[in-house]
């Protein structure tokens, strides 16, 4: 199979723009130990328009919690919440695998305001 067909779907713009990804910063971060599989309470503030958000977040191999709180984050803002074991996440933290599969978090590599959207 060439890459191409390994590849989903294409999807229109219009099919993008319905993803609302927003940048956030993490104020809080605490450890989920009843999650199926080890990850992070975090609660994170997409400014006025957006407000504060929770997510859980399975980004404990890359990350320590002592540096993620202050940090910026890109997360989905606009799906329905899901329950998580006795957690209510209301947004996506976006993520890529590093070369084992544990997840890294999509940060902008300099400050910009929180709230932005992705375009």
């Amino acid at each position: 199979m060439d890459q191409a067909q390994s590849l989903t779907p294409k999807i229109t713009f219009d099919d993008f723009l319905k993803v609302d990804i927003r940048v956030g910063r993490i104020v809080t971060a605490e450890p989920f130990p009843q999650a199926r599989k080890p990850a992070f309470r975090l609660t994170i503030d997409f400014g006025p328009e957006i407000g504060t958000k929770r997510s859980s977040a399975q980004i404990t191999v890359n990350h320590k919690i002592e540096e993620l709180v202050g940090s910026l984050v890109l997360a989905v803002v606009n799906f329905p919440p899901r329950q998580i074991g006795p957690f209510i996440s209301e947004v996506l933290t976006l993520g890529v695998p590093d070369a084992n599969g544990d997840v890294m978090l999509i940060r902008p590599d300099r400050e910009v305001p929180i709230g932005g959207r992705l375009y």
